[in-house]
């Protein structure tokens, strides 16, 4: 048994294939997890049920085991922010750069070739998305 506060072997396994520059996609329930799926993403369905698991209890999982350079998010038609962008800033701090991306230019980058992990969750707060860029390990 791991004692880390991430156990999800399939998860583990991606994250350990990865490196600096690949990316990590985190999804609510209503992403379109079968047609926004890039081709060398590992798709993992952690949407139990709807609500459970929240996209936030994931990335504060991830954030365990990578840095994380950069990261992007689904920005609303209205061009104001979700409210789940300040859950995502205070789980990844003030300094790490957020892009908002546009629906569609969030799901081009979805299915970047980089993409190296989607995480499907069941969360249905609207635009919890996040797509993370990983940072460098100093020595």
């Amino acid at each position: 048994m791991l004692k880390g506060k991430l156990l999800h072997p399939e998860i583990l396994g991606a994250l350990a294939g990865a490196g600096h520059g690949s990316k990590v996609l985190i999804t609510d329930g209503n992403f379109p997890h079968s047609t926004k799926a890039g081709s060398q993403a590992q798709l993992v369905y952690l949407n139990l049920a709807p609500g459970k698991v929240l996209v936030t209890e994931v990335l504060q999982s991830i954030l365990t085991v990578i840095p994380v350079e950069s990261f992007e998010v689904m920005q609303p038609a209205d061009g104001k922010d979700a409210p789940i962008f300040k859950e995502f800033r205070k789980l990844i701090g003030t300094r790490v750069p957020m892009t908002r991306l546009e629906r569609f230019a969030f799901y081009d980058a979805a299915i970047d070739p980089d993409v190296c992990l989607l995480i499907a969750t069941g969360d249905q707060r609207l635009y919890a998305n996040i797509l993370l860029t990983i940072g460098v390990v100093a020595p």
